[in-house]
């Protein structure tokens, strides 16, 4: 960034800027921690206008901005590896209103979904994209994030009605529609979601709320293997069960878990499995049908949690096993990656990665999302092996390569960033052009967290 831009934004926004070392350190990674790129300068933004105003500057100067919010992110979308200015929205965290009638909200980009669910719940209602981290609204949209709710509710895309989007030549565009569905013109909203930041920045969304189920129950079973929990997964899904959320976690996952947070779970390839119903009667008789399932699938030991405080556990170690992980192998680096692929084709892509890491003695664990066919890996070995991370990236490579053969997707939930350029080039070969194409009609000097997705 020249000289002359700095001060040019330090006129515009006074103390909002910020070039401080530990600010600078702050906005140069993301939770994957695998990038570290400073940028030159961090903006705090209050408002559109100040949105609007940093990109008037950047154009007027010629400096990258790259948005930023909470930075947990997996992929290193908010890494500025060019420099410039890290524009922070966190700041922009109002829920403006909240439509119990309209089962909507309409927020600022900063608003973590956690807020927006205490905020809701006051009406019966909730947001139910769950990410297990304290994303902002604005980011989850940015990487069309999902978590354990999208089996039964969608990811965010599925979750947004509408947007308002600063572009780098001075518009403010309203994108979708506040009604429930709508056929007017090219869907622009969707174009913008999953797009990293990388064709404008996200000032206002109005999203989708959920009536709170009246009934729930978590069912928890263990398996002797991988694959057979991934098989039971499948049987779920096709009794029409419509799971709240139908988790797989494996049993490297759950020895951290019961390190870290003092549990006692059996420590065997397991699923958690969530159903609500709205009434006890039809939640009975559909605990039922599932825990049959897990029988006839060689379910070993099937546990049951009632009360909102055991299911609240189930739930915490979903969201602590990536810390837990860290916790058990301290000192390592941690490489985690996710895959989606056709409900019918996870366990043999399960199995085929397992079975490549055995081969190869990695420190490897997995979890998933598995009613969507979503799985995740996490990688762990001492930064400086580096015949170990070898063998962890050739393993990486094959298990892409298998996803892609199987009609999946190199990513379901975690977005492109920096880490899965590569794996996008093959996937989408014969429309990347198109996608520069627009890239380049939207921001056609490279301004928008330059270096992401391509």
């Amino acid at each position: 960034m020249l000289p002359e831009a700095l001060q040019a934004l330090r006129a515009s926004f006074a103390e909002k800027l910020s070039t401080a070392p530990a600010v600078l350190e702050a906005h140069g990674h993301d939770e994957s921690r695998l990038d570290h790129h400073l940028p030159d300068a961090v903006l705090f933004v209050s408002s559109e206008e100040d949105v609007l105003h940093a990109l008037q500057l950047a154009r007027q100067y010629a400096f990258p901005i790259v948005p930023f919010a909470v930075g947990s992110s997996l992929e290193g979308q908010v890494i500025p590896v060019q420099g410039g200015l890290s524009l922070d929205l966190s700041g922009m965290n109002r829920v403006l209103a909240i439509e119990p009638g309209g089962f909507q909200a309409t927020v600022q980009p900063g608003v973590t979904y956690p807020e927006l669910n205490r905020q809701a719940r006051r009406h019966g209602l909730f947001w139910a994209v769950d990410p297990g981290a304290e994303a902002s609204l604005g980011g989850m949209a940015s990487t069309n994030a999902s978590g354990t709710g999208a089996v039964r509710y969608g990811t965010t895309r599925d979750n947004i009605l509408e947007m308002r989007v600063a572009l780098t030549d001075g518009r403010v565009i309203r994108v979708g529609s506040r009604a429930r569905k709508t056929s007017a013109g090219y869907d622009l909203k969707n174009l913008f979601i999953g797009a990293e930041g990388t064709l404008g920045i996200i000032t206002q969304l109005t999203v989708k709320l959920w009536p709170l189920p009246a009934e729930v129950v978590v069912l928890r079973c263990t398996f002797t293997s991988l694959r057979a929990a991934a098989e039971c997964a499948v049987l779920i899904m096709g009794a029409a069960l419509q799971p709240e959320r139908l988790e797989l976690i494996d049993e490297h996952e759950i020895h951290a878990v019961n390190q870290y947070l003092g549990r006692e779970y059996p420590e065997r390839p397991t699923l958690w499995i969530e159903l609500a119903a709205a009434s006890r009667t039809a939640l009975e008789d559909s605990l039922n049908v599932c825990r049959e399932l897990c029988q006839d699938a060689g379910a070993q030991d099937i546990h049951t949690a009632v009360t909102p405080e055991e299911r609240g556990a189930i739930w915490e170690a979903r969201h602590k096993a990536y810390t837990a992980m860290g916790a058990l192998h301290p000192g390592h680096a941690q490489l985690s990656t996710d895959a989606c692929v056709p409900l019918h084709r996870l366990p043999d892509v399960l199995d085929f990665t397992r079975q490549r890491c055995q081969e190869r003695a990695l420190t490897a664990s997995f979890v998933g999302h598995v009613g969507d066919g979503n799985f995740h890996v996490l990688f762990q070995a001492a930064p400086d092996d580096t015949a170990t991370w070898q063998a962890i990236h050739a393993t990486y490579d094959e298990m892409m390569q298998a996803t892609l053969q199987a009609g999946g997707t190199c990513t379901g939930e975690h977005g492109v960033g920096l880490h899965k350029k590569k794996y996008v080039a093959q996937e989408h070969a014969d429309t990347l052009d198109l996608m520069r194409e627009i890239k380049a009609l939207l921001d056609p000097h490279h301004l928008l967290n330059p270096g992401k997705i391509f």
